[in-house]
């Protein structure tokens, strides 16, 4: 027995030594934890998908003893992004539709749309992209030559933006519109008594609910071709700002095939039969991916003059643009969410579309203080409307590559006046103490830097404008860094659990290949190797 005593004593020191058990180590490295003091740390200890601990170097690895350690080389590791407004299921279409994102022409685009229907001699063509502002020219298009290339095979293309497209007669002959044809929020252009083929907001679905989906297949393998993009640039999570029924199904079968790793947070469109599902399921937290939410879509787009206005467009003073839910559907969807325990993230562009919502939300206020209903993007404030942004709890949902690329005609549809409540980020930052950063893709890319490019310099890649378009609405690295991790998170109702690295968050973050630094040079980064609940995901090694 004592010979026996001695050894199990020096065994537990061994033991001591060897310091607790966890699965990975981070050490050697610059960690933003993104916490309340924006501390920067050395290294990291992880186990079961949680972050034990975040600390110095020396502390870290003389108390944690790891299956897997990682020298970052001084690299910066930050939290996980989130891109708090996107389109993972439109862009998995488009990457198998016409791509007609940069035409600089008309023409340009019909021989895209000739080549792809070569390649793909299907019995309908699809594209996305076209902006008639890079055209040299801001005249919508019309239908005369796709009519005349393609009698017998309808064609729907979407621009940039998705609130305006142009179909050849073969589509509308589908869809039975006429000159005659009415259609509430939406807009259906007709010229010497024809149709042109310009469709605006809801007017589009009276003809895309006439075209066949792709297949199942073909879409789940776009998703994840999604993924590893955003996985590149060192995204994480994304709010998919919008899906129908059949959408969230196929999402859903992804993350059950282990196919789709990212941290989603879906948005249903308020159907009859998304409000159906959700009243019947309730609130969903299904592995990593949640439904709590109804996008509503309030007005059209700027570019397509489909914002809806309080005075009319300064470039056409007969419209306001469009409201395309109405104030009485609006009503209903809040009183059915907030039943529920639903959130709603509805999209307004326009000014009058955003004081519409934002009346909305002051009873909504009265019934749920801690509600984090989103407006999404906020484009266009009246200058006498923002303080109702903190009083109503309103959380604004913003992407600042819109201002970059809107700015070559913003001031055009808005005129001077009404430009100052427009892009105004901090502004919206001030009254509410908190915004969602996203970059709205596939209208934008999805490359973050670009939206920390926007955000920070309110410059484009190329440096456009010099000077920076409104500077004075610009945000700091810091707020814009807290815009893509801990306040989408909020905005999510997902703090608890991701946006910064703490003690017992989940171990989501990503290492970057390059030191990450603001220039007014535009300059981009990627992720060197990202992490989701604690395993590695992507590398670039």
């Amino acid at each position: 027995m004592k010979c026996f005593l001695p050894l199990l004593l020096a065994l537990s020191l061994v033991s001591c030594m060897k310091g607790k058990s966890v699965d990975l180590v981070i050490h050697n490295a610059r960690i933003h934890t993104m916490n309340n003091e924006n501390s920067i740390e050395e290294a990291m200890a992880i186990k079961d998908g949680k972050i034990v601990e975040v600390g110095p170097e020396r502390q870290i690895l003389n108390k944690y003893s790891a299956d897997e350690y990682i020298d970052a080389g001084k690299k910066d590791v930050f939290p996980g992004l989130t891109d708090a407004h996107g389109h993972m299921m439109s862009y998995a279409r488009q990457l198998l539709s016409v791509d007609l994102v940069g035409c600089k022409s008309f023409s340009e685009l019909v021989v895209r749309v000739e080549k792809y229907s070569q390649a793909h001699p299907s019995g309908f063509i699809l594209g996305r992209g076209w902006d008639q502002s890079l055209w040299g020219t801001d005249v919508l298009p019309t239908n005369e030559r796709l009519t005349e290339l393609f009698p017998n095979i309808p064609v729907l293309l979407h621009r940039i933006d998705g609130h305006a497209a142009l179909v050849n007669q073969k589509a509308l002959d589908m869809a039975g519109i006429t000159p005659e044809t009415n259609v509430t929020g939406g807009s259906i252009a007709v010229t010497e008594g024809r149709c042109t083929g310009l469709l605006l907001d809801n007017a589009i679905e009276l003809v895309s609910k006439r075209f066949p989906d792709f297949p199942k297949k073909d879409l789940a393998t776009s998703l994840q071709t999604v993924q590893q993009e955003l996985l590149q640039y060192g995204i994480t999570g994304v709010h998919e700002a919008g899906v129908e029924q059949k959408d969230y199904q196929l999402l859903k079968r992804l993350v059950d095939q282990n196919k789709l790793h990212l941290d989603l947070y879906v948005m249903l469109y308020a159907t009859e039969e998304n409000i159906a599902f959700a009243k019947k399921s309730g609130k969903i937290k299904h592995k990593n991916l949640i439904v709590r939410s109804f996008k509503v879509m309030g007005d059209g787009a700027l570019g397509s003059h489909g914002a809806l206005l309080k005075q009319p467009y300064t470039d056409d003073v007969h419209s306001h643009g469009l409201l395309t839910t109405s104030a009485e559907d609006l009503q209903r969807i809040a009183l059915m969410a907030e039943s529920i325990g639903y959130q709603v993230n509805i999209h307004a562009i326009g000014d009058s579309t955003n004081r519409l919502v934002l009346d909305l939300l002051v009873q909504i206020r009265e019934r749920n203080a801690d509600h984090r209903w989103r407006i999404e993007h906020a484009q266009v404030v009246d200058l006498n409307d923002f303080e109702l942004f903190a009083t109503t709890g309103a959380f604004p949902s913003v992407q600042p590559t819109h201002a970059v690329s809107d700015q070559r005609w913003a001031e055009q549809r808005l005129g001077t006046d009404r430009l100052k409540g427009a892009y105004a980020y901090k502004t919206l930052l001030n009254q509410t103490g908190m915004l969602a950063l996203g970059t709205d893709f596939p209208v934008e890319l999805t490359n973050p830097y670009l939206t920390i490019q926007a955000a920070v310099n309110r410059t484009n890649a190329d440096g456009e404008p010099i000077g920076g378009f409104l500077p004075e609405e610009a945000l700091t690295e810091e707020e814009c860094l807290r815009g893509m991790t801990i306040w989408p998170a909020y905005a999510s109702f997902q703090e608890s659990r991701i946006g910064t690295l703490e003690k017992g968050k989940e171990a989501t973050f990503v290492i970057l290949a390059f030191p990450f630094r603001i220039r007014t040079e535009f300059e981009s980064n990627y992720a060197f190797k990202v992490f989701i609940r604690g395993r590695e995901r992507y590398t670039s090694e």
